[in-house]
C-alpha cells in the first residue's frame, strides 16, 4: 500500500531547511571524496595512496567522535553545526593552494602535494566526528514520533540522491573545469548549504544532568549500545560488511586500468551504487517495510556482498556498472532499517552519544574500508582484492544472523 505520510512530513518547514541544507553539504562532500580519490592516484598512479585517503580522516574523526558525542548532546545543535560547516568550508578551501599554485607558482612535487591533502584531510576529520551525528540528532526534535520512520527515509534519501549526484557531478567537473575548478565549486556548495541551517530553530540540550563528567557521559552512551544487542548487531554488520565490500574505493582503478572508461566513465561508475540505493529508497518511502526488518537486512547484506564479487570479476562496462547499481538497491534496503533501529531504540537524552559510536562505525566502516581496500589491492591486486571482500561481506552476514537472534527476529 502506497503512504503518502513522506509529502506531509516534507511540509514541515524546520525539516525541509534541515534536508535542503543536508542535501548540498553532502553533495559537497561527494563530489570532494570523488575528487580526492582521482587526484591522488594520478599524482601517484598506486591504489595504497587511494586507501591512506581513508585513514587519514578516520583516525582523527574515531578517536574524537565519543567526545563529540559528549559535546552534541550538551550543546545547542544548530550553532555547532554551523561552526562544522564553516570549519569545512576553510579547510577545503586550503587545498586550492596546490591546486592552482602547486607545480607553476610553488614548485611542489606530486608527493608534496600528495602529503598537502592527506594532511588538509587529516583536519577535516576532526569537524566530521561533530557534523555527522548532529543533523540525525536534531531529526526527532523536528517531526513527531510517528512521523520518525517516514523522516529517516527522507533522510536517507537525501543523503543518497545527493551522493549520486556528487559522485556523477565531481566526475564531470573535473572532466570539464579540472581539479582547480571542482575545489572552487565544492565550497562554494559548503557555503550555500549553510544558508539553510541559519533558518533552523535552536535546539537546545535536553541532557538533565550536566555535572556528568566526560568520561561517565562516554560510558553510558557505550554501554546503553552493549546492552540494546539490536543496536550493536546492526551496528557491527554495517560495519564490518562494508569494511569488506568498500569495492568503490578503487573505482579510480578500474575506470583507469581495468575497463579504460576515463574520467567520464568513472564519474557514472562512481555514482552507480548511489543510483541503487536512490531509487530504492524512494520506493521505500512511499511502500514501507512492513515486517521482518531484521531478516531482510541480514539478506541485503549477503546479496551486496555477492554484487561486489561480481564486479570484481567483470571486465565488461555496462556490467560492473548494474552490478554496482544492484548492490546500492539492496545497500539502501540495509541503510533505512538499521538508521530506523537506531533512531527508534534511543532515548533523546543520550541520543547524541548513540549516534557518535553509529557514526564511528559508519566511519571506520567507509574509512578503514577505504584503506583495507587500499593494502588489500596492493597485497593481492586489485580484482582479488574485492572479491576477497565481497567474500568476507557474505560471511559477515552469515555469522551476524547466527550470532545476534534479536536482530534476525526484529521487527518494528
Amino acid at each position: 500500500m502506497i503512504s503518502l505520510q513522506p509529502i506531509q512530513t516534507l511540509k514541515i518547514p524546520e525539516f525541509r531547511n534541515l534536508m535542503t541544507g543536508r542535501f548540498f553539504l553532502v553533495l559537497s562532500f561527494r563530489m570532494l571524496a570523488t575528487l580526492m580519490g582521482w587526484w591522488i592516484y594520478q599524482l601517484t598512479k598506486d591504489p595504497f595512496a587511494i586507501g591512506l585517503i581513508g585513514l587519514s580522516e578516520v583516525i582523527p574523526a574515531v578517536s574524537t567522535a565519543l567526545y563529540a558525542g559528549h559535546v552534541i548532546d550538551n550543546s545547542e545543535k544548530k550553532r555547532l553545526l554551523l561552526i562544522c560547516n564553516y570549519a569545512y568550508v576553510f579547510l577545503i578551501g586550503l587545498l586550492a593552494i596546490p591546486a592552482f599554485f602547486g607545480h607553476q607558482l610553488l614548485h611542489f612535487s606530486n608527493l608534496q602535494i600528495s602529503y598537502f591533502i592527506y594532511a588538509v584531510i587529516f583536519f577535516t576529520g576532526f569537524c566530521r566526528a561533530f557534523i555527522g551525528p548532529i543533523i540525525p540528532s536534531m531529526i526527532p526534535k523536528i517531526v513527531s514520533r510517528e512521523q520518525l520512520p517516514n523522516a529517516i527515509t527522507l533522510n536517507q534519501a537525501t543523503f543518497l540522491t545527493a551522493s549520486v549526484s556528487g559522485h556523477a557531478l565531481g566526475g564531470f567537473l573535473i572532466h570539464w573545469i579540472d581539479i582547480s575548478g571542482t575545489i572552487l565549486v565544492i565550497v562554494g556548495l559548503m557555503i550555500f548549504s549553510s544558508l539553510f541551517f541559519w533558518f533552523l530553530n535552536k535546539h537546545p540540550s535536553e541532557n538533565t544532568d550536566s555535572t556528568m563528567g566526560v568520561i561517565k557521559s562516554m560510558r553510558e552512551g557505550l554501554a546503553y549500545i552493549y546492552k540494546t544487542k539490536e543496536i550493536l548487531g546492526a551496528l557491527c554488520l554495517d560495519m564490518f560488511a562494508v569494511l569488506f565490500g568498500g569495492a568503490v574505493a578503487m573505482i579510480p582503478v578500474f575506470a583507469t586500468d581495468i575497463l579504460k572508461v576515463g574520467s567520464e566513465g568513472f564519474g557514472l561508475l562512481n555514482a552507480a551504487s548511489d543510483i541503487g540505493s536512490m531509487c530504492i529508497i524512494a520506493f521505500l518511502a512511499f511502500v514501507p517495510l512492513k515486517k521482518n526488518q531484521g531478516k531482510i537486512l541480514l539478506l541485503a547484506v549477503a546479496g551486496f556482498g555477492l554484487c561486489i564479487i561480481g564486479f570484481g570479476l567483470s571486465e565488461l562496462y555496462w556490467l560492473s556498472f548494474f552490478l554496482l547499481v544492484a548492490s546500492g538497491m539492496l545497500d539502501g534496503i540495509s541503510v533505512v532499517i538499521r538508521g530506523t533501529i537506531v533512531q527508534l531504540k534511543t532515548p533523546d537524552h543520550i541520543r547524541g552519544r548513540v549516534l557518535s559510536v553509529n557514526s564511528i562505525f559508519i566511519m571506520s566502516s567507509n574509512e578503514m574500508g577505504q584503506f583495507e581496500s587500499g593494502v588489500a589491492a596492493k597485497l593481492l591486486g586489485v580484482v582479488q582484492s574485492v572479491i576477497f571482500g565481497g567474500t568476507m561481506t557474505v560471511l559477515i552476514a552469515i555469522l551476524v544472523g547466527s550470532t545476534v537472534p534479536k536482530l534476525r527476529k526484529m521487527n518494528y
